[in-house]
């Protein structure tokens, strides 16, 4: 896939006012807007046409995880308006919304997308989804099936330009040589007080491997905020008891911030991943890695180091 011009427009000149975005050359549009401008966003006329919406907030028992509500309405601005009386959305924080511009969506096509946007965040479990029931897809025609599977795509695209990454897929292992276009890492390794672990950098997230194992004691230094998101990967299904005693295993590829993140809940010990985690079969650790992804790209930090070891010669 080749570069994409996505087109963002702040409303009030500040990040976190009112924003609208969307793809050059493509007729869909997303808005987003704070719970508390909901009466400047109803001025909007995008928010009065069919579309998807999502309700963000954050989880009461683990504040560092979104929770989300993926809702449809052929009248969004109707459904927000009935949202906002409701007190089971108390936690609504944020309002994102996914309409057209040539408003050829069909209540069929915002029910598929619903559906479909449903599942893939109850899958990929990077957020707690709100919603009590998932419908089943609508019955469409297999070209309207595409269009709505394409127009997926692009809300897959964009919400991480806006910093929502709530129904991004899962990455998967790939090889360098599998897509030139996919910014992957060679696998990485971790060996912790007996956590034996595989992880690899797709497309700038730290995926930790399905299968890899994970300490269930941690240390008393293992910070507040790491115990939360073990706790939080145990409750989701994602970590689960091993034949191996004492450990977690991951039932599925599991993206983190940073390759610490992932070492600290693989070790659960306060740990520098930047150093633990170690290229597989070798013992070159991944910030040595990542230097020399750097030197690849600007020879010029091999002639820096070089000047640098010279002074520190003439120097002693």
């Amino acid at each position: 896939m080749g570069g994409r011009n996505i087109r963002l427009y702040l409303f009030d000149g500040i990040p976190n006012g009112m924003i609208s975005a969307e793809i050059v050359n493509w007729t869909g549009r997303f808005m987003v807007a704070p719970r508390s401008q909901l009466n400047r966003l109803a001025k909007r006329d995008e928010v009065k046409r069919s579309g998807v919406y999502f309700l963000k907030g954050s989880n009461p028992k683990d504040p560092s995880q979104d929770m989300i509500y993926i809702g449809e309405s052929e009248n969004i601005l109707s459904r927000l308006i009935q949202h906002e009386r409701d007190h089971d959305k108390e936690l609504w924080e944020k309002t994102i919304i996914v309409t057209s511009k040539d408003e050829n969506l069909t209540k069929a096509h915002i029910r598929y997308l619903e559906s479909r946007l449903i599942s893939i965040a109850n899958q990929v479990k990077r957020a707690m989804v709100a919603n009590n029931t998932n419908p089943e897809p609508t019955n469409l025609p297999e070209p309207d099936i595409d269009d709505m599977e394409y127009l997926l795509e692009q809300i897959q695209m964009v919400l991480p330009v806006l910093g929502y990454t709530f129904v991004n897929p899962l990455p998967d292992l790939v090889s360098k040589n599998d897509d030139e276009n996919n910014l992957v890492s060679p696998v990485f390794t971790i060996s912790y007080s007996g956590a034996t672990a595989k992880a690899q950098e797709v497309d700038g997230e730290f995926v930790v491997l399905e299968g890899s194992l994970s300490r269930i004691a941690h240390t008393r230094s293992l910070a507040d905020s790491y115990i939360h998101i073990r706790e939080r990967l145990v409750s989701n299904g994602t970590l689960i008891e091993s034949k191996q005693t004492g450990f977690w295993m991951f039932t599925q590829n599991t993206p983190f911030q940073s390759p610490s993140t992932a070492a600290n809940i693989v070790g659960g010990a306060s740990l520098n991943g930047r150093e633990h985690w170690k290229v597989q079969n070798t013992n070159k650790s991944y910030a040595k890695w990542s230097e020399e992804q750097i030197k690849d790209v600007n020879p010029i930090m091999d002639e820096q180091d070089e000047s640098v070891d010279s002074e520190e010669l003439d120097n002693s």
